[in-house]
């Protein structure tokens, strides 16, 4: 019998692989303040699940190719004439809703909403898996080879004009990046709370993190613990697993601002 053909063993690897692939983009998305910019992402993966319900393809090719749209639109869309705060309130809600509604007309095709608004990380089968590793890969891949004009773009927009680096440039491979996560994080955590998965990890992360790279390794570590923490927890009293690794996170960020606090305290004494 192999490894994958235990459930809890695919379940623990594809929350795992999405903690991976979610925390060094989460970094840029807490140092950039987009975790707005990201819900709005997420919420459209809902129109791509019901489209690709719709003309039966592939549910992760459908949540990228309609939150890849919606992540460039707002992109396009920034700065004119409406606060990018707005914007994204307009085009995240009106997804979301449309998503919904366009589920409920899929009468022929047995959807189980719950699981795509906050996840079923325990439904994760070998082909999923697969799909989450490969993804995972690839936003590694990105983050990795753009890391340093990613983080000089983010530091000082003017800094980066002057090194020859195009900012918006490097906004659009954040899009592509969030895109990607967002489609393979679907089965985990859900569209509702994959934003929770991307931001919460780095911020619990910032007190121990002297530079940018360990930030981006410590919220790899934190990540993962609480995809598996929350997948003991689901398992042990039955509680729906996305939200319960968002609660691990959140355990873990209130934990490391209390030893944030303590320590400055006591600096100051």
């Amino acid at each position: 019998m192999s490894p994958l053909d235990s459930l809890v063993m695919r379940a623990a690897l594809a929350g795992i692989g999405v903690a991976v692939a979610a925390a060094p983009l989460g970094a840029f998305v807490v140092w950039r303040r987009m975790a707005y910019f990201g819900e709005a992402t997420a919420h459209a993966a809902i129109l791509g699940v019901a489209l690709a319900l719709a003309f039966d393809l592939s549910i992760t090719a459908g949540a990228l190719a309609v939150a890849l749209a919606m992540a460039t639109t707002v992109s396009a869309l920034s700065g004119r004439g409406y606060g990018m705060d707005t914007l994204l309130g307009v085009l995240a809600h009106s997804a979301l809703a449309t998503g919904l509604v366009a589920v409920s007309f899929l009468t022929e095709v047995r959807v189980d909403l719950m699981a795509y608004l906050f996840g079923d990380i325990l439904s994760v089968g070998k082909t999923d898996l697969a799909v989450i590793w490969i993804g995972a890969a690839a936003v590694l891949g990105l983050v990795w080879l753009r890391w340093s004009a990613l983080l000089t773009a983010t530091l000082n927009p003017d800094l980066a004009h002057a090194a020859g680096i195009d900012p918006r440039r490097e906004q659009m491979v954040l899009t592509i990046a969030l895109a990607l996560v967002v489609a393979v994080a679907i089965k985990v955590v859900g569209v509702l709370l994959i934003v929770a998965l991307l931001v919460i990890p780095p911020a619990a992360a910032r007190p121990f993190s002297a530079t940018p790279e360990r930030m981006g390794i410590v919220a790899a570590a934190i990540g993962m613990a609480s995809a598996l923490g929350g997948l003991g927890l689901s398992l042990r009293w039955d509680t729906p697993a996305g939200p319960s690794i968002v609660l691990v996170a959140a355990g873990a960020f209130a934990l490391a601002t209390l030893v944030d606090l303590v320590a400055r305290a006591a600096a100051r004494r």
